[in-house]
């Protein structure tokens, strides 16, 4: 197979950016640098195109070495004949690959093993062969009747070999193809009930359940697996059985007047029904299950990283409050920076003197620091927690200008009893450490979602049941690519972040945090080079990606690399621009002399592609920014609704804070997020949520009914008719 041509066609590329990016991938090159810093070798692919192209080229090539240790093997056999080898050759699947390699593979001792051993093969031969002279398989039978082999009569060797015959059947690539494609087709998947159950559990909709196979949804496959797990659900693949086996029949029987057709006929339906539709059900299942987990991991993925962009309200003293009962509500004042002031620990859930005690408590932390924001967590007593904050604002007095916002606590306590914490904060009880933690995520989100394991941030469904690695891996890709779609100030980031950073590592990043300690702040990008463990290649791909805004290198605080500052040079002379102009921020009219002078001809003097000269104009024009700064802000409240003021058809503004296959969570300000299912997103058809939503939007929605006594709100996008 010529990979490279097969990827061009599946992905709709050109072979000879696949082939770059392939090579490029295979120097060592991560995808972030790859994807920002060699747009003319790929035709400007973005980071998730060439993350589904090495996917797609680490499958591709598993499946070559598949292929050639497969024909290996059957041709140390002494079996491998031209057809099969041009099979195994042809097959575009892993699936297709085992096929053909089944009736070649090393089995337990089955019933078709122990009938062999018997010497009974020969006649599953002759009576399977179904020739015109075929013999009548009762007298056949005859002849290997051997009561040393333990085989006494003519019965005894027909059903011995009735079961090599069967087995043959299931092991035949074709018909387990033809088979499978029909049940993906026909098919449809059940589950009911293992038992008695309680009305109202979270599996009610999966006690009488079917959809086809060819139309079920990936979180039903999640959940009835889930339930099956839990001995709630039993689950089952269901098709018409005459009109399946059949299929497998008509495939076997050669000739209907044949001597031994009826033989193979009952061999097939032994077949069916014993080995190949339970093997393909556990096929489909686990197809199901895959393309379920991919579906999950995806959106995962998809959530997670509006999350980790959410704009920074950067700049300003705040205050977290992780709420809790028994343990009080922890408090910590952070600066700007994020750096700690103060802590406490309140009781607002205690009583109304506590409450008011509480309020008192914080008012003075609020003066002393001059705090301007406060974030709460949103786990326990977050409700409580909230309605405290709205009294505490209204005692500060109309115009304080503090403002709270609800905060996804999801890994705080993770984050908060981890190594990493306890080196950050050795002095500090784990549960002020998480405080501190909510009150960075409203400052900088990804600053401080990076040190928490991606798993526990809570943005997807069923994450515990994904496989580990491969939903490890896909969310470590997403924060790789925000934190460097992002940048990195080398100067303040901690190591967990700077560990994100194209081409380093955690030994890299807390040698550069040592280096800064021992050495001061970094003055240059090329100093970094003299940090232990950073060679070349590394400070090729992570140089562009790291800021040094203490400098005096301009372009050090920008994405351009050092590799095309000489580029970046050329470009501001042709334009009449000096570096003095970029520091002042005079380059309002770059683009537009740029295009009077041409961008092909520019690119060419510049001695780069278009693509990279219209990023380093970019650049040129905001140092220093962040592209998180263009989203919409987050909502900061002043006042809290409870579940109880809420009426059908009420408009509010909510913030999206999880996209799943059936719809999406939005906080409207009430301690419950409240569900837009699907039908309700939008008045065109979409397929899934995510066409229209993602983590962070800010969005209008309806309120359509609520149900105060299970604590769901179900909302509208769609406006009410008047």
């Amino acid at each position: 197979m010529d990979i490279v041509k097969a990827l061009a066609a599946e992905l709709g590329k050109q072979e000879e950016h696949v082939r770059n990016v392939v090579a490029l991938l295979d120097d060592g090159n991560t995808v972030p640098f790859i994807a920002r810093y060699r747009k003319e070798m790929h035709g400007a692919m973005d980071d998730q195109a060439i993350r589904t192209l090495a996917d797609r080229l680490a499958y591709l090539r598993n499946l070559e070495a598949r292929k050639a240790e497969v024909a290996r093997s059957i041709e140390g056999q002494g079996k491998l004949t031209p057809e099969l080898a041009d099979a195994i050759e042809k097959a575009a699947t892993l699936a297709e690959v085992e096929d053909l390699y089944r009736p070649y593979k090393q089995k337990r001792r089955t019933r078709a093993t122990v009938a062999k051993e018997k010497g009974l093969e020969p006649l599953a031969e002759t009576l399977f062969a179904q020739n015109a002279d075929c013999p009548v398989p009762e007298e056949e039978a005859k002849k290997y009747v051997d009561p040393e082999k333990k085989v006494n009569t003519p019965e005894e060797a027909l059903a011995g070999a009735a079961d090599i015959v069967a087995e043959w059947i299931s092991d035949n690539a074709e018909i387990r193809k033809a088979l499978r494609n029909f049940l993906i087709k026909y098919a449809s998947i059940v589950s009911v009930a293992a038992k008695k159950q309680p009305e109202d559990t979270v599996y009610r909709n999966y006690y009488n359940f079917s959809s086809p196979v060819c139309k079920v949804q990936g979180h039903q496959v999640l959940a009835f697996n889930r339930g099956e797990r839990e001995e709630m659900l039993k689950v089952s693949v269901e098709i018409d059985r005459g009109v399946a086996l059949g299929l497998v029949t008509r495939r076997s029987v050669k000739s209907p007047a044949c001597a031994s057709s009826a033989f193979v006929a009952a061999a097939a339906e032994d077949a069916y029904d014993r080995l190949i539709f339970p093997s393909v059900e556990r096929e489909i299942r686990s197809m199901l299950t895959d393309a379920a987990n991919e579906g999950a991991i995806g959106q995962f993925a998809l959530n997670l990283k509006p999350l980790l962009m959410q704009p920074p309200v950067k700049g300003f003293v705040t205050m977290g409050l992780d709420p809790g009962y028994r343990m009080g509500c922890k408090v910590a004042v952070v600066d700007g920076t994020g750096k700690v002031l103060d802590t406490a620990v309140v009781y607002p859930t205690y009583g109304e003197r506590q409450k008011q005690e509480c309020i008192a408590k914080l008012s003075a932390l609020i003066r002393k620091h001059q705090v301007k924001h406060i974030a709460i967590g949103n786990g326990t007593a977050s409700r409580e927690t909230e309605q405290m904050t709205v009294e505490l604002i209204a005692s500060l007095g109309h115009g304080c200008g503090v403002s709270y916002m609800i905060v996804n606590e999801a890994g705080a306590s993770v984050y908060s009893a981890s190594k990493l914490a306890a080196e950050e904060f050795p002095t500090f009880d784990v549960n002020l450490r998480s405080a501190v933690s909510i009150a960075r995520r409203l400052q900088d989100p990804l600053a401080e979602l990076v040190k928490i394991d991606p798993k526990s941030i809570g943005v997807g469904q069923y994450q515990h049941d994904m496989p580990e690695k491969r939903l490890t891996d896909a969310l470590a890709a997403v924060v790789e690519d925000c934190v460097n779609a992002v940048g990195v100030d080398v100067n303040t980031a901690s190591a967990p972040l700077l560990s994100r950073v194209s081409g380093l590592n955690a030994g890299v990043a807390a040698n550069i945090v040592k280096y800064r300690e021992e050495n001061g702040a970094f003055t240059s990008r090329r100093q970094i080079t003299k940090v232990k463990g950073l060679g070349a290649k590394a400070f090729e791909q992570c140089a562009g990606f790291l800021r040094v805004p203490e400098s005096r290198e301009v372009l050090d605080n920008t994405a351009v690399h050092p590799e095309s500052y000489a580029a970046a040079g050329r470009l501001l002379t042709l334009c009449g621009y000096t570096e003095e102009d970029v520091r002042a921020g005079r380059l309002s009219a770059l683009r537009e002399r740029l295009k009077a002078y041409s961008e092909a001809k520019a690119a060419q003097e510049c001695g780069v592609g278009v693509p990279t000269l219209n990023d380093i104009v970019t650049e040129l024009m905001k140092p220093g920014r962040d592209p998180r700064d263009e989203l919409p802000k987050p909502v900061l409240r002043t006042d809290v609704l409870e579940i109880k003021d809420l009426k059908p058809g009420m408009e509010l503004k909510g913030t999206v804070r999880n996209v799943i296959d059936f719809g999406a969570f939005v906080d409207i300000g009430v301690h419950q997020d409240g569900l837009v299912h699907i039908s309700q997103i939008s008045d065109r058809f979409i397929r899934h949520p995510s066409e229209v939503l993602s983590v962070g939007d800010v969005v209008t929605v309806w309120v359509k009914e609520v149900d105060e006594k299970k604590n769901r709100i179900s909302l509208t996008m769609k406006k009410p008719k008047a």
